[in-house]
């Protein structure tokens, strides 16, 4: 992919100048040292790096879960730390898809309403709602099984159930957290090529922090975090 501020487009996210400080005084812990980083619209993003590293700080701010203690978050040029935080809600209701290692799936609620979750809180009525989750189960290659619950499901099918809850909403940017954390070798790199599919297809921006150098293969560029910077910013092995 060609240096996106030499072709002039326009990121999607962008980080400047980021530091996350969590407590205060002798107690005080800094995440995040002052991070730039540009991600553009269609890119597959592996964001690496050891514990403690600031990537999952990262993350939760890119996912607006958490905000900066200095610096600017930009989602489509709009600085997010101007927003409410009901505003921060609703651009991660409309805009944000997440996939977490743990499936986070109701256990007692049937695939089908998993997946229908994101569109209640839109306040999509039931015909449309349930048209919706049956498109997005197929997506991910489980049609038949929308009215098992989760306890029915193997390890790799619940995880396509949360990766088609994460997309029903048809979101720009899906935040994926350790998505083959729990999944066998086989199951993992089927999930892959399936993020792999929808990034190519669909054109949803993925950004995926794994510890598997294996499944960071399947992303364009991988940016790697240590001690609260960005360390690393690779496209295809060669630096960007």
């Amino acid at each position: 992919m060609a240096d996106s501020a030499k072709t002039g487009q326009k990121p999607l996210v962008e980080l400047q100048g980021v530091s996350k400080i969590y407590g205060s005084g002798t107690a005080a812990m800094q995440a995040l040292r002052g991070v730039d980083l540009r991600i553009d619209e269609g890119e597959f993003v592996a964001v690496m790096g050891p514990s403690g590293s600031g990537k999952s700080t990262c993350m939760n701010i890119l996912g607006c879960l958490d905000t900066p203690s200095e610096g600017r978050y930009l989602f489509r040029n709009v600085e997010v730390g101007s927003l409410t935080r009901n505003e921060r809600a609703l651009l991660r209701r409309h805009h944000l898809g997440f996939v977490f290692q743990g499936f986070n799936l109701l256990n007692r609620t049937s695939a089908l309403e998993n997946v229908e979750l994101p569109l209640i809180y839109r306040g999509i009525k039931g015909p449309e709602r349930h048209s919706r989750a049956s498109r997005a189960l197929a997506a991910v290659g489980l049609s038949g099984w929308e009215h098992h619950t989760p306890g029915e499901l193997s390890g790799g099918q619940q995880q396509r159930v949360a990766i088609a809850r994460a997309i029903v909403t048809e979101p720009d940017v899906l935040l994926a957290d350790e998505p083959t954390g729990n999944l066998d070798t086989a199951r993992s790199l089927e999930i892959m090529e399936l993020l792999t599919s929808f990034n190519r297809n669909q054109g949803i921006t993925i950004i995926m922090v794994t510890h598997e150098q294996d499944m960071a293969r399947f992303a364009r560029r991988v940016v790697h975090f240590r001690d609260g910077l960005v360390a690393e910013d690779q496209i295809n092995g060669e630096a960007r």
